[in-house]
């Protein structure tokens, strides 16, 4: 019996960061010169489909919150934050976090300035 014990604590313990991996959070942002498009997904594939998306500036202050649409994305107009230094995007699901650093780069690049 004791060696039983012992061989499922092992496999559980082998097991569990792998548990964790599979349902890691991955976050993407692309922006046109319109708006920055984020995507939230787990690294299994699975759409994340509730979660809250707070986007903050260069400086980490807060600009805006947002909640995700069903199908993991969620649009932020540029013209209703200030973009100047760049954008943080956190994304939080309850269970997972993660994250997407805009740059002023990535924003100019696509706007063609």
């Amino acid at each position: 019996m004791k060696r039983h014990l012992l061989t499922v604590s092992l496999i559980t313990l082998i097991a569990a960061p792998f548990a964790a991996a599979a349902h890691q959070l991955v976050v993407f942002a692309s922006v046109d010169c319109a708006a920055v498009t984020v995507e939230a997904k787990f690294s299994n594939g699975r759409v994340t489909q509730q979660g809250e998306v707070r986007v903050l500036d260069g400086e980490n202050n807060l600009l805006t919150t947002l909640e995700l649409e069903s199908d993991g994305t969620v649009l932020v107009p540029l013209d209703s934050v200030d973009h100047s230094g760049g954008l943080l995007i956190e994304v939080d699901t309850g269970s997972h976090d993660n994250y997407w650093i805009v740059t002023p780069e990535d924003i100019a690049r696509k706007c063609g300035s």
